[in-house]
């Protein structure tokens, strides 16, 4: 018996909207990573695309458990004698929320060229309002209810 591999044409791609309202950002990222690598789809094949394509809103308001927002940093390097640059979680939520959300998001898809091609399906936004309501047809919602905090 032959191994099925699915053909690209054969690939049926849906939209998917999350609200990350009172979300945990890890428990959010973890639903989200999923989505865009399709392991939720009967066909999944690590080797291709098979993930659909995910808008999450509210990204500003999105939560970290405790007190991680305080407690973590992200690190970059300017490659250039000390060029590292330390900033909090809660700064960065403040400022650019868009690219929290967005790293977490990365870091649990593969690395290299296929980790990539899923993540130029990620669409996320701040506020509640997105630019993507032409789509046919219309987002789904995702839901990651039970992971909520209240």
């Amino acid at each position: 018996m032959r191994t099925y591999s699915p053909k690209a044409a054969e690939i049926h791609r849906v939209w998917y909207e999350v609200d990350a309202s009172g979300a945990v950002l890890g428990r959010l990222a973890t639903e989200v990573a999923r989505v865009l690598r399709g392991k939720h789809k009967a066909t999944f094949t690590p080797h291709l695309d098979m993930g659909d394509h995910v808008i999450v809103v509210n990204a500003a308001q999105v939560v970290l458990t405790a007190a991680k927002a305080e407690k973590k940093f992200h690190y970059t390097h300017s490659g250039y004698p000390g060029g590292l640059r330390t900033r909090s979680y809660s700064d960065l939520l403040a400022k650019r929320p868009e690219e929290v959300v967005r790293m977490a998001v990365r870091g649990m898809l593969p690395k290299g060229p296929l980790g990539r091609q899923m993540l130029r399906k990620l669409k996320v936004y701040a506020g509640p309002e997105h630019r993507h309501a032409a789509q046919t047809p219309k987002p789904w919602p995702l839901d990651h209810s039970a992971h909520r905090v209240a």
